[in-house]
């Protein structure tokens, strides 16, 4: 399968060279039971390091396996999956999962220490690195309270800590930001730019938004319906930082998102009949 890649024309002219990937896929396939059910199908691409990756398409497109792959949490059934890590002290990977995925019994503070003192950290140096990123997130005050005292949106930023806290080398993110209002997503967004900006980190971003794909990322990856396969692979033009809103306000933000919109758009029908021909 051919796949389209929409490359930012200014960074070729101006001879830009990527950083080293640090993810790199290589025809990987996944397949499931006896029936052999294809949720992916020959996925190749690298994800430079520093690089703010987004993956969109349909669901049941196969997004949340191939994040599960590259969480180790699954194996491919065929091709090439390499993570390079480039400082063993530190975890490879965290993950933030859609929806409330905090221990509702623990506290702000003990949720957002939680990776750190699975590692066995000093209690000091945990402290003052929970200390740091809840002031930084502006939920120091609400240290002491527990998941069910917080809106959605606080829940959604202590696990931002908590990823960002346990200072991984990749960051994977399963729309973390799909069961929220408008409002505190914008916040949201805001909020994960600010910190991204100043950690660069490596991020693999799962979205079923458009308009979030196209304000978060670097790079976007379109899946097709399923089986899942990369149908086009974006570079986002926008300068960073970011302002969420001014960039909103941008004509070439609009042609960007139609022009994905366009890409998704016979995958996403494609996706909802194959559904109706499912249903009992």
């Amino acid at each position: 399968m051919t796949v389209v890649r929409i490359a930012d024309a200014r960074s070729a002219l101006a001879g830009v060279v990527s950083p080293p990937a640090q993810i790199s896929l290589t025809g990987v396939r996944k397949y499931f039971g006896s029936s052999g059910f294809v949720a992916l199908d020959d996925i190749t691409v690298d994800i430079p390091q520093g690089q703010f990756f987004v993956i969109v398409g349909p669901s049941g497109c196969g997004k949340t396996t191939l994040l599960r792959i590259l969480a180790g949490l699954d194996a491919q059934s065929e091709g090439q999956v390499e993570v390079r890590q480039s400082n063993p002290a530190r975890p490879t990977n965290s993950m933030i999962f859609q929806g409330d995925s905090l221990f509702p019994w623990m506290t702000v503070f003990d949720n957002a220490a939680y990776g750190l003192r699975m590692r066995k950290v000093r209690e000091q140096a945990v402290a003052d690195t929970v200390r740091l990123w809840l002031e930084r997130i502006g939920l120091w005050r609400f240290r002491d309270r527990y998941p069910h005292q917080l809106s959605g949106g606080m829940k959604q930023r202590v696990s931002i800590v908590r990823a960002f806290a346990n200072d991984p080398e990749i960051l994977l993110m399963d729309e973390p930001f799909s069961a929220l209002d408008e409002q505190n997503k914008l916040l949201l967004h805001e909020e994960l730019l600010r910190i991204w900006e100043a950690t660069k980190k490596t991020v693999v971003f799962i979205t079923h938004s458009v308009d979030e794909a196209v304000t978060l990322g670097d790079r976007i990856l379109v899946m097709t319906a399923n089986p899942g396969r990369a149908k086009a692979i974006i570079d986002v033009p926008f300068e960073r930082p970011r302002n969420v809103l001014e960039l909103r306000h941008n004509p070439a933000y609009g042609e960007l998102v139609f022009s994905i919109w366009e890409q998704l758009r016979d995958e996403v029908q494609r996706a909802r009949l194959s559904a109706e021909r499912n249903q009992p």
